[in-house]
């Protein structure tokens, strides 16, 4: 719920910054990046009226893991497992149909390979768009990588859980104070991106308040420019344990439900 009090407050760029960003120093946050008003008015609904899927989950990491993960033993000990928890919460719970693409774009050769992972991800994800026009929905889920001494946790419904973050790339550089784009990186669905996450961040803060970090500004573009609807969300850290990251994808799916239905 966003009052009109804290609505005007959240013009001001200074106040955006510690409340609800946090801007890498390879980046930068410029008066009227953020249009809140503008931006929490978009509708996000989306259309579920023709049969197929409306969201789609993906990993660029897919091995990413847990504090107890066994990643030698599949793909459900890490990163995907959790994404297939939100899959089954949002098509059971909720009635949202969604593609969990099992594509593994972090190995090659059999071998973990993190360095080209977005532009081995990006054809594979667009064919898949290509097949399925009822989705509308892009999620490219993660897991941080934090110092040993951070535990990403708070209590939602009895359950321990997992924080998150919502992630944008700004597609500029900032080169010793000036603003540069960031070549070959442009994202016509910027605008989009940036609206649909503060509308996740938002409702987030009204149903869960001490569920989200900031969210996490950087230079590039990773994966968010394939549709407007597009999220890339890290889920605790390589210090929490599986089910802790299970269990965030309840309010997660409320969260998202909330903003999409």
């Amino acid at each position: 719920q966003v009052t009109p009090e804290l609505l005007q407050q959240m013009e001001n760029v200074d106040f955006l910054k510690q409340n609800y960003y946090l801007v890498d120093s390879r980046t930068a946050l410029l008066e009227g990046d953020i249009k809140p008003k503008e931006f929490l008015e978009k509708d996000f609904s989306i259309d579920n009226s023709q049969k197929g899927p409306n969201v789609l989950i993906f990993h660029t990491h897919s091995t990413e893991g847990f504090i107890d993960s066994d990643m030698s033993k599949d793909m459900n000990e890490g990163i995907w497992g959790v994404g297939e928890e939100l899959k089954n919460i949002l098509e059971k719970k909720y009635g949202i149909e969604v593609l969990h693409d099992t594509g593994r774009y972090d190995i090659v050769d059999g071998k973990g390979q993190i360095l080209g992972a977005y532009e081995r991800m990006e054809p594979a994800i667009e064919k898949i768009l290509q097949e399925n026009p009822t989705i509308q929905v892009v999620i490219d889920m993660h897991r941080d990588g934090l110092p040993e001494n951070v535990h990403l946790v708070t209590e939602i419904d009895g359950k321990q859980c997992a924080k998150i973050m919502f992630f944008n790339g700004m597609c500029r550089l900032n080169q010793d104070g000036a603003i540069k784009p960031t070549e070959g990186l442009a994202n016509e669905n910027l605008q989009d991106n940036l609206a649909f996450s503060l509308q996740m961040q938002t409702t987030a803060q009204s149903l869960f308040p001490d569920f989200t970090r900031r969210i996490y500004l950087h230079a590039y573009r990773y994966s968010l420019h394939m549709k407007p609807r597009s999220l890339l969300i890290e889920v605790g850290s390589q210090m929490n344990t599986k089910q802790e990251a299970k269990n965030a994808m309840e309010p997660l799916a409320e969260i998202l439900a909330s903003v999409i239905q």
